[in-house]
């Protein structure tokens, strides 16, 4: 004999409730069946809803009952045909007219108790249970119907009843002595005292009452349909990457049940348990899917960890104090007290110095707990010997599970160690003898941050999935972009980091999608967003809050360099090619710095300096490895090496600095670029990762423009005066020819001073055969003494510099 349960997804509707009972038939033709089902899916709440309602005195208990009705009379009309659809009608209505009853008692009295609720919520499984018994007699005319409050017997704890196993087993055994059936069928959830009143056995029950059936009978096995394909290894609604679990131990199932897992109610283990009757877990919408098998055999695959589970909306309650140090008693009086209040306790944990007990409970019952606690301890209080008792809520617990985990050493240290990158603070922590589990209390709002950042560690063979948010989609925007969706695969399978974009902004329009943006169509996208919005931008990067989520800055913009805390503080690492946050005041600049190690996220600015060169990253080797740097010498421009190495006699100036502006090469504002500043900031950025503290105004610009074209507020007026200043510009290039030499704009840092300008180079230096758009740097160290450390490439370009941005997402990636 195998036992079946089907829970309220599986008997959600008409059509659900047909491939249930194809399910059942074709099960039952290779073996005798005990079926049992729950209520229709949402019917329990609509019981639970209704009857607080009337309990309030709100009429509007009435349209929940009509609800109700209504559901199951759309399934009897789908599901039925017309001769057996009239009878059932008549039963269902006489069995709607007592639940009304019940409630317009509850709605006349003002008051709903216990005993009471019991009865009304056993309506949803008596109703359902009905209406599959008819249609199932269709298919299988060998079928029966029976209520489960008959043989399953329970004490007076309405709500959750405990089972009187010795008369329910009797009561079972004996039915089934006299029952020739191929499959008999019960309503799950509900049972009856020994004096005959309806009793349920929690929520989730329907489980139970199947787990009760297989053991009295000594099944062959226990069948737990549901809507996934068996315990997955975390929850597949928070971790989309979350696996089913092939096999299991009954030990870790209770573990993963108790801590969340929702396919499983917790109490069904134990009955099986000491019969060694194997559990299954199947979908109802893919029976031919192999699920989950609970059994004492757990097969490992070699990860000790079999899920990772959590509990939501947990308090935590701390007692502390040198009144219970020593003092026997303290413990048995706390757990008394929350027993005596009916108050569940989920995660204890306390200092070995005995100053301070921590206890996991529900939200709801905090403020209950807190009083009675206080009150127990009233004496130890008034003479500050315990202080009162301190209350955390909207918390959740976070467990690892699995059998084997006793035989691995580190684990404990890779889960706060991956839990700690991600920067989730752990309130409590909590690990059994046995070992098959670690549990921690976190924030509420780090729960899916911690699940996805756990399972990626334990699970998903080390890929490691990053979370982008970009703000900045203009020309080096689009590259990299692009440059994501060419190179997608090829990181997955060889870096083994799945790279999703979560957001996209420009100035106009911005697009969030939870899941990542399709990056083939991510144009279209953006362009159906809503407006965009600095500050709603920030908030929604952080109500992700993703693992390994980063901020990727591709703008010029002064106002969102200024928003680069707000995501450090957040974990939230940054990736810019905007140099305007290194460069600006140095206190600004340490701080950010400050920001990134506190909260271990990564700032990186590679781009800053060189476009797609790595210049900052041999520096900061440099620098870490002891070296110390005395002098620098660069061409930092490419737009000006560009300008520069094309500027002819029959090149104007004024037209090499528009193509520069059309290839890309200078900033929006070419100004920025032709007055120096852009050097200026460059050579700073390198002074300060040098080690070295300076400011912008402390570097001299040896400007080269005439002062009427820097004193231009737009481009057209640049533009217009570089036509007027033509001979100016014509006759520095005369004095180069005249020199034999080539003009180049150098920044130079020696002896704490730094300048940048344009300088007239001759043939002997390494800046004199610079071509194109390319950059130079020459680092003077300890170790360079008489030949510079030099570093030379490309230094401008949308896609030199999108690669460089591209460069340091990886660099994040692979920490």
């Amino acid at each position: 004999m195998n036992v079946l349960k089907f829970g309220g997804t599986s008997v959600a509707n008409a059509q659900n409730i047909s491939k249930v009972i194809e399910i059942i038939t074709k099960k039952s033709q290779e073996d005798k069946l005990i079926v049992v089902v729950s209520a229709l899916s949402g019917i329990t709440d609509l019981l639970l809803s209704a009857s607080n309602t009337a309990a309030k005195k709100d009429k509007n208990y009435n349209e929940q009952l009509n609800l109700i009705k209504a559901k199951h009379l759309e399934v009897v009309e789908t599901l039925l045909t017309l001769d057996k659809k009239n009878d059932l009608i008549v039963i269902l209505d006489k069995e709607l007219e007592q639940l009304k009853t019940l409630l317009d008692g509850c709605f006349l009295l003002g008051e709903l108790t216990p005993r009471t609720l019991d009865i009304i919520l056993s309506f949803g499984e008596l109703l359902s249970s009905q209406i599959i018994a008819v249609a199932l007699e269709k298919k299988i005319t060998r079928s029966l119907f029976k209520d489960s409050r008959e043989i399953i017997k329970t004490n007076a704890n309405f709500g959750k009843a405990a089972v009187d196993f010795k008369i329910t087993n009797e009561l079972i055994q004996n039915y089934f002595k006299s029952v020739d059936a191929s499959v008999v069928l019960f309503p799950g959830f509900i049972a009856s005292s020994i004096n005959g009143n309806t009793t349920t056995l929690g929520r989730g029950g329907s489980d139970y009452t199947a787990a009760i059936l297989a053991s009295a009978l000594n099944a062959n096995s226990l069948e737990i349909w549901t809507d996934v394909n068996g315990m997955f290894t975390a929850n597949p609604k928070i971790v989309k990457q979350a696996q089913p679990i092939a096999s299991i131990s009954y030990q870790e199932a209770m573990e993963l049940s108790h801590f969340g897992a929702k396919v499983l109610y917790p109490p069904t283990i134990q009955p099986v348990l000491n019969s060694n009757i194997p559990i299954w877990i199947k979908n109802t919408f893919e029976p031919e899917a192999f699920g989950t098998l609970i059994s004492n055999d757990s097969k490992t695959n070699g990860n000790p960890i079999k899920g990772i589970s959590h509990i939501e909306s947990i308090a935590l309650i701390t007692v502390e104090g040198s009144g219970i140090i020593g003092v026997s008693g303290s413990s048995k009086r706390l757990f008394e007290t929350l027993s005596n209040h009916n108050i569940n306790v989920i995660f204890i944990t306390q200092a070995s110095s005995e100053h301070s007990i921590c206890i996991g409970i529900q939200n709801q019952d905090a403020e209950a707990a807190k009083s009675a606690i206080d009150t127990t301890f009233e004496i130890e209080i008034t003479q500050n010997k315990i202080d009162a008792c301190v209350v955390e809520e909207d918390l959740c617990i976070v467990a690892l599970v699995g059998e084997k985990m006793k035989n691995h050493q580190g684990l404990s240290g890779k889960m706060f160690s991956t839990l700690g990158k991600n920067n989730v603070n752990i309130r409590a922590i909590a690990q059994g003898a046995s070992e098959r589990n670690i549990s921690v209390v976190i924030a509420k709002k780090d729960v899916q941050k911690a699940l996805n950042t756990l399972h990626e560690r334990f699970f998903e063979e080390n890929t490691k999935q990053l979370n982008l948010f970009v703000m900045g989609v203009g020309n080096v925007g689009e590259k990299f972009i692009n440059q994501i969706y060419q190179q997608k695969k090829f990181l997955k399978e060889n870096l083994k980091l799945n790279l999703r974009v979560i957001a996209l902004s420009n100035s106009k329009k911005m697009y969030f999608d939870e899941d990542g943006i399709s990056l083939k169509d991510w144009k279209k996208l953006l362009v159906e967003g809503e407006t965009a919005n600095k500050e709603e931008f920030i908030t929604k990067t952080k109500a992700f809050n993703y693992r390994n989520s980063i901020f990727v800055d591709i703008t010029a913009n002064n106002e969102v360099a200024t928003i680069y805390d707000q995501f450090l503080k957040e974990n939230i690492a940054v990736v810019t090619c905007n140099k305007i946050a290194a460069s600006s005041q140095y206190d600004n600049y340490k701080n950010l710095k400050y920001l990134s190690r506190k909260f271990n996220a990564p700032f990186l600015f590679e781009t800053n300096v060189g476009a797609g060169l790595p210049i900052i990253d041999t520096l900061k080797h440099l620098i870490v490895s002891g070296d110390k740097v005395h002098k620098i010498q660069a061409v930092l421009s490419g737009s000006l090496n560009f300008i520069f190495n094309n500027f002819s006699e029959t090149y104007s100036f004024h037209d090499v600095v528009k193509e520069a502006g059309v290839q890309g090469f200078t900033e929006p504002d070419p100004k920025i670029d032709l007055s120096g500043i852009d050097v200026a900031r460059k050579i700073l950025i390198l002074i300060r990762e040098s080690g070295y503290e300076m400011e912008i105004e402390d570097i001299k610009n040896n400007s080269f423009l005439p002062e009427e074209c820097m004193n231009t507020t737009n481009n057209d007026d640049f533009f217009t005066s570089l036509i007027k200043h033509a001979s100016h510009f014509e006759n520095l290039l005369v004095q180069a020819k005249e020199k034999n030499s080539r003009l180049k704009f150098v920044a130079t840092f020696e002896n704490g001073k730094a300048s940048v300008g344009l300088e007239f180079i001759p043939p002997n230096s390494p800046f004199y055969n610079l071509e194109g758009k390319d950059n130079i740097v020459q680092f003077y160290t300890d170790r360079y003494v008489d030949q510079p450390l030099l570093i030379k490439g490309a230094g401008a370009g949308a896609d030199v510099t999108a690669s460089g941005i591209f460069a340091d997402v990886i660099r994040i990636g692979n920490v």
